[in-house]
């Protein structure tokens, strides 16, 4: 999952980009509307976390274009605006969620991932193959009902590998998968992380292997037996 930021703090940017990451998401942040604009041009996002006191436009004005055009990208609302009044004019503007300053983070994780739950964007909330199950709201990874303990990274791969079971997956691709503006990932990132995630599911007998094509990429397929 890729989720855009469109915050003026730079240290709540800071903070809120850590929290997601540390949940297994991708994230983009930016100050201002226009830039939040440009990305949402050239992305596909599966989340909108907006701010609303932004230095060049009003976040509602954001959200209302959002919805005019008829884009279904759920948003959550971070916004210092507590009032009642407010919060029922976010909301009728087109949040999906809507949650006031200051917060936790543990609160803001939860609130995405129920907001992928309720999302029409997201049509698989688990992800199966050979006897490997990932939870795409929890982010846990299980084999026969035993998590299987991966490091952020390791599941975003996974789940890549995972969406095309037994379809070769290009270096090009994982790299654009793990990249975040300002933080584009190299062949060597994409190795090493395959590594890793071999290594891990050979502890587990979980009944798919990573399988590399030499010059062009890796696929995920069923352990021959």
């Amino acid at each position: 999952m890729r989720i855009l930021l469109i915050e003026d703090s730079i240290r709540l940017r800071e903070l809120l980009c850590e929290a997601v990451r540390e949940a297994g998401w991708r994230i983009d942040a930016f100050a201002t509307a226009e830039e939040g604009r440009m990305a949402l041009g050239g992305v596909e996002y599966d989340l909108l976390l907006l701010d609303l006191g932004l230095p060049d436009e009003d976040g509602l004005d954001v959200l209302k274009s959002l919805r005019q055009a008829r884009r279904q990208i759920p948003v959550l609302v971070l916004t210092a605006r507590g009032a009642i009044d407010e919060r029922i004019a976010g909301l009728d503007a087109g949040a999906d969620d809507y949650l006031a300053k200051p917060f936790h983070n543990g609160e803001l994780i939860a609130r995405i991932r129920a907001l992928m739950r309720r999302s029409p964007l997201t049509t698989m909330p688990t992800l199966e193959f050979a006897s490997l199950e990932f939870d795409l709201a929890s982010r846990q990874v299980c084999y026969k009902g035993a998590e299987v303990p991966l490091a952020p990274s390791e599941k975003s791969l996974l789940e890549l590998l995972m969406r095309n079971g037994g379809k070769v997956v290009s270096k090009q691709k994982m790299e654009h998968a793990f990249s975040e503006f300002g933080d584009e990932r190299s062949s060597n990132a994409v190795e090493l992380a395959v590594s890793r995630l071999r290594k891990k599911l050979e502890l587990h007998p979980a009944d798919a292997v990573i399988e590399t094509v030499r010059g062009v990429g890796y696929l995920l397929r069923e352990a021959r037996r």
